[in-house]
């Protein structure tokens, strides 16, 4: 079954629903909180890690109805998203309404909630179609149950990464017909530094910074067609502390950078096709250009403190 969550918001007003860790998007929070303002159905789009999940999130605490999320997959088919009869209950009572059991997209229309869906592109078209018919006619008809009208607030707003990206496909043209779209891109370098730093606080700012310089660069480098999103650089933050208390020193330490880098982005990033390197290779690439060459054996060793100071007895 997909994965469902139901929450009634109780903040008022729009201002209230977008706290600090909203970074950089008060542009988009508020093309948001117009639209389903207006009654029109959302489509956020942007790539992965680019905050269109938590966007809609903090939005939607600022409205007084529930909040209905599904995640978007192969496996949503119609009956999934629309909902059925107990299998069990129907051999001894039939058909009758009592003993049907709501999907998401019902138990939107019901409440007058809001349906959001995660990762349009990945759901199957025959899905697709159920949720144009709600979005259009404000209802739907079930088989054996008859139709079921939206009541008052409902609308939709879906979640979906650019076409091309693994695993989507092609969204039709009727979809972009029944929605207003706010595409979302990566933030800032100074906004994704504050992200990062969110959850890493206890961290150099300096070392942070070119972390997520580090990340940014797999997003135009020639060899990959899809570079990592913020996570990757929280993840490479947070290995890199841990990897270096297992090893004994900092995340100064070159060799952990490397390490933590390679297991945090190698999985992340896409190479083009005909590459012939593999991405550990290519983050290391990038790797060398942001915190430089692996240090010669005897250069001194960053998490030493008295390294700088030279060694006993010299000058």
């Amino acid at each position: 079954m997909p994965e469902t969550v139901t929450q009634t918001s109780s903040v008022g007003a729009a201002a209230a629903a977008v706290p600090t860790e909203v970074i950089e998007r008060a542009a988009e929070a508020e093309l948001l909180e117009a639209a389903l303002l207006s009654g029109a159905h959302v489509l956020l789009e942007g790539p992965p890690g680019t905050g269109k999940s938590t966007l809609l999130r903090r939005v939607a605490t600022g409205r007084r109805i529930p909040f209905v999320m599904v995640e978007g997959n192969a496996e949503l088919t119609p009956s999934r998203l629309i909902g059925h009869f107990d299998p069990a209950l129907v051999l001894s009572k039939g058909y009758v309404p009592e003993i049907f059991e709501d999907g998401p997209l019902l138990e939107a229309l019901r409440s007058g909630g809001l349906l959001y869906v995660e990762e349009l592109n990945r759901i199957p078209e025959e899905t697709l179609n159920v949720l144009l018919t709600a979005m259009s006619e404000l209802e739907i008809t079930v088989p054996r149950l008859g139709r079921v009208a939206a009541a008052p607030g409902f609308a939709l707003v879906a979640a979906m990464n650019p076409f091309d990206a693994v695993g989507t496909a092609r969204v039709s043209g009727a979809l972009y017909d029944r929605t207003c779209r706010i595409s979302m891109d990566y933030q800032s370098a100074q906004a994704e530094q504050a992200i990062v730093g969110l959850r890493t606080s206890d961290l150099d700012p300096a070392w942070r910074a070119r972390v997520v310089e580090l990340v940014r660069s797999t997003r135009d480098h020639d060899d990959i067609r899809f570079g990592s999103s913020v996570r990757g650089a929280i993840d490479v933050a947070r290995l890199s502390v841990e990897l270096g208390r297992l090893r004994g020193t900092t995340t100064d330490d070159w060799h952990v950078g490397l390490a933590a880098a390679k297991a945090s982005l190698s999985g992340r990033i896409r190479l083009q096709d005909g590459c012939d390197r593999s991405p550990e290779q290519v983050v290391t690439e990038l790797y060398v250009a942001v915190f430089g060459a692996e240090p010669s054996a005897d250069s001194p060793d960053p998490s030493d403190p008295g390294s700088a100071e030279g060694s006993p007895g010299e000058p």
